[in-house]
């Protein structure tokens, strides 16, 4: 791997329903502040208005929060949900916050994953990717030009709209678009030259489309007169790590349950389709499906050289899917052990310290002889000055 693989998290957050909701989302900023320490290089969180699990409303103001509290990695909304939002405001709001974290901030989007929260606003999900089509078109216009745009669709009425603020990145922040199993995120991404993040990519439907989606995206880059930059390429996956395969076990019976529970009896999103009925056969589902790793650092490092092999030909970073299966403190080792022994590798720093290991090791016999042979001279030269010292 020749580029510079870059890490982060996709923080939807997923929470247990009946917890100290203050407190959960205190860690999920508490959780960016220690990625921000490992260095990792980019954190998205999620937007959701429904069924009790993931507890973020706003992306924005959990950027707008955590970027006091960080000062290296970047922040992105993952996703905004652009069919719930005039397009106009998210334009605006995240022109202000590139502002206020002087170009730490990112704007992902998607048409929102959880049917619950769109049916509170009247919104069918039949519309919800025309609506997306629709957003991001208006949006990257006024992102990237200063003509007025007017608009109008069932929902929104645009008039002479423009941007309060001109970004304060230059040329322009992060942009991505979602993709999952459908070709609409990879068909935007390519049209307007954006980012794309692969939000299934372990699933299955998701893993089987990942070469797919690039063919979409370069079709439409083409097409359009854009650049298909594989840099702006983003996989999700799910990884536990620990110093041991048994100790991972056994750390994830602590939260992995609920987590299935989540999808496959609360969610209605059929793309995250998990299976097993005790923690054992989930376990083994996660990592016998692919869907993701429990183990040691090597099992995550394997599980990115898969999806790796799978993109033919590469992708820009791997986002990790944060979840609870873990306590607060197992996950954060989790994380930190990642960064250690997983990021190196494919990073560019791991095979030039082994490579000066091994060289040191080739000459370390002569080298030692040597060195010993200076210390003897030594003490033989100081044994001489002082047998020369009058009496």
């Amino acid at each position: 791997m020749s580029q510079r693989l870059r890490f982060g998290i996709f923080l939807a957050p997923f929470h247990k329903p009946g917890i100290n909701p203050t407190l959960a989302l205190q860690s999920d900023l508490d959780l960016i502040q220690w990625l921000d320490r490992c260095g990792y290089d980019e954190a998205w969180l999620g937007e959701h208005h429904s069924a009790g699990t993931e507890l973020s409303a706003s992306p924005e103001i959990m950027i707008a929060t955590a970027a006091e509290r960080t000062r290296h990695i970047k922040l992105g909304t993952g996703v905004t949900s652009v069919s719930y939002h005039n397009p106009l405001w998210v334009a605006e709001r995240i022109v202000l916050l590139d502002h206020l974290t002087r170009g730490r901030a990112m704007l992902g989007l998607g048409p929102g994953s959880l049917p619950t929260d769109g049916a509170m606003i009247g919104l069918q999900q039949s519309q919800t990717r025309g609506l997306l089509e629709d957003g991001v078109a208006i949006i990257t216009k006024l992102l990237t030009s200063d003509e007025p745009v007017t608009f109008k669709n069932e929902r929104w009425d645009l008039r002479e709209a423009r941007l309060h603020l001109r970004p304060y990145s230059n040329p322009l922040f992060d942009v991505a678009v979602a993709a999952v199993a459908s070709p609409t995120g990879a068909k935007l991404a390519g049209r307007y030259g954006l980012g794309m993040l692969s939000v299934g990519a372990t699933t299955a439907a998701g893993f089987d489309a990942l070469a797919l989606h690039w063919d979409v995206l370069t079709a439409e880059a083409k097409a359009h007169g854009k650049t298909a930059d594989r840099s702006k390429w983003r996989l999700v996956g799910l990884c536990h790590m620990a110093e041991t395969k048994e100790q991972a076990y056994r750390e994830v019976e602590y939260g992995i349950e609920h987590w299935f529970r989540y999808f496959q009896q609360v969610a209605a999103f059929p793309q995250m389709a998990v299976v097993g009925n005790s923690v054992a056969e989930m376990i083994e589902f996660i990592n016998g499906s692919g869907l993701g790793a429990i183990g040691t650092p090597d099992a995550c490092a394997a599980q990115i050289e898969r999806l790796w092999q799978q993109s033919n030909g590469g992708f820009g970073a791997y986002l990790l899917l944060a979840h609870n299966w873990a306590n607060p403190s197992a996950t954060m080792r989790s994380y930190e052990l990642i960064a250690r022994e997983v990021m190196p590798q494919f990073q560019g720093h791991a095979q030039a310290t082994l490579d000066a290991a091994r060289r040191a090791k080739e000459v370390r016999e002569s080298l030692a002889a040597a060195q010993a042979q200076a210390v003897e001279d030594a003490r033989a030269r100081y044994g001489a000055e002082v047998a020369k010292r009058p009496a």
